[in-house]
């Protein structure tokens, strides 16, 4: 939430719930004169002799005194969540101007709101028994800015960059021995919100609308990772299902356990979705999952698929071969199997320089074997980083 300094004055109806802690001096207002009872202003109507400040209930100015008011009391949302309106003032010190962003619905039902526990802290307080955490303002996440540029992809070069940081966050995370199990361009905020245009390459020789020749890039390529709702230590129960669905693991889906690798997966689903524009494995079934996967990298491995659990038992014939197409849901499903490339030409497609170096970095990361595919520090050895250090002269 996007906030700004104001001044509070106490509301009627009260907190009356017993609080974590008293209030901070700076959550008290200043002490006000008695109130004097007079006509009060409200939506065109007069009340008289309601015992309260008139600027409780006016939007306007009454001898001086400002408009800032506390928010009407409202009871919390079924999940205890605080209900919020842009305009609420909070304490002395904020006021809510706008919303900054929400998280999209997973496919298991769970709605998470963005998170900065990864960033700046400045500050915190407790309003009406809910703890809010003050954190320095970052830009749009790179799905927004995605969907914002008509899912345009990024250029190689930046792809690299926005990679090697969110490697070097995971293995950062990862020697704290801490999992992220969901990364996704949603968790992914660049730091400015500024960009600027350059032409779209891509567009000019077709017949679009004047605004589409050009694609928005960001002018500063830093990013900070966020929401550390569902991270994990190493030695916690790994055994139920985690990350976003388009971001999720395939020894996830087959009830193998995961660990430190899914991380890594989620990384090269991500680094695809940026060098074209779009997600890779877009789908909300298993089955079609599955499917979707073999259709960019090969089949399964036998190894993998007889330890498959009782859940995922279903997905396979005796327990050998993915029951596709024979189990698809629908024709639709179907041809949004057999529309994805294999993973190769998919890369050359969206990129002109570094495709080999980017496709084998992907196979690393995008392993079916959790044991094999690539960690975090491994990959950022990969030339796909290090070529260009090298011929910079860079020491590695």
């Amino acid at each position: 939430m996007e906030t700004q300094r104001i001044t509070e004055f106490p509301h009627r109806n009260m907190d009356k719930r017993p609080r974590k802690r008293p209030r901070l001096t700076w959550d008290i207002p200043p002490p006000l004169p008695p109130p004097k009872v007079l006509p009060a202003i409200y939506c065109g109507q007069e009340f008289g002799n309601v015992g309260v400040p008139n600027y409780a209930f006016s939007s306007m100015f009454y001898k001086g005194v400002p408009r800032n008011i506390s928010p009407p009391w409202r009871p919390d949302d079924k999940d205890g969540h605080y209900v919020f309106a842009v305009g609420d003032n909070l304490t002395p010190r904020y006021k809510i101007l706008s919303k900054m962003g929400e998280d999209v619905e997973s496919d298991f039902g769970i709605s998470v709101f963005i998170l900065c526990s990864c960033v700046q802290i400045r500050n915190w307080f407790d309003y009406r028994n809910h703890i809010c955490i003050v954190c320095e303002k970052l830009g749009p996440s790179l799905y927004d800015f995605l969907r914002k540029n008509s899912y345009r992809s990024f250029p190689i070069d930046l792809v690299r960059e926005l990679g090697g940081q969110i490697l070097e966050s995971v293995a950062f995370m990862h020697d704290l021995r801490l999992i992220h199990t969901d990364l996704k361009p949603e968790n992914i905020l660049l730091v400015s919100s500024e960009y600027i245009k350059v032409p779209d390459y891509k567009f000019l020789s077709r017949s679009i609308k004047e605004g589409s020749y050009f694609k928005n890039l960001p002018k500063s390529s830093a990013i900070k990772l966020i929401d550390f709702g569902s991270t994990t230590f190493e030695h916690q129960d790994h055994s139920y299902v985690v990350s976003t669905r388009h971001y999720r693991a395939p020894e996830v889906i087959l009830g193998l356990g995961w660990n430190y690798p899914c991380d890594i997966w989620s990384v090269g689903c991500i680094l695809v979705e940026l060098c074209s524009g779009e997600a890779l494995f877009q789908t909300h079934e298993n089955l079609e999952h599955l499917a979707m996967m073999e259709r960019v990298l090969g089949p399964l491995p036998q190894h993998m698929v007889v330890r498959a659990d009782r859940r995922a038992e279903k997905y396979f014939k005796r327990g050998a071969r993915l029951d596709w197409p024979e189990g698809a849901t629908s024709k639709e499903s179907m041809r949004a199997v057999w529309k994805l490339p294999r993973l190769q030409n998919l890369v050359m497609e969206h990129v002109d320089h570094s495709a080999g170096d980017l496709i084998d970095l992907l196979q690393g990361l995008l392993r079916y074997d959790p044991a094999e595919r690539l960690k975090a520090r491994e990959a950022l050895r990969h030339p796909f980083f290090t070529r260009d250090l090298r011929r910079c002269g860079y020491p590695l």
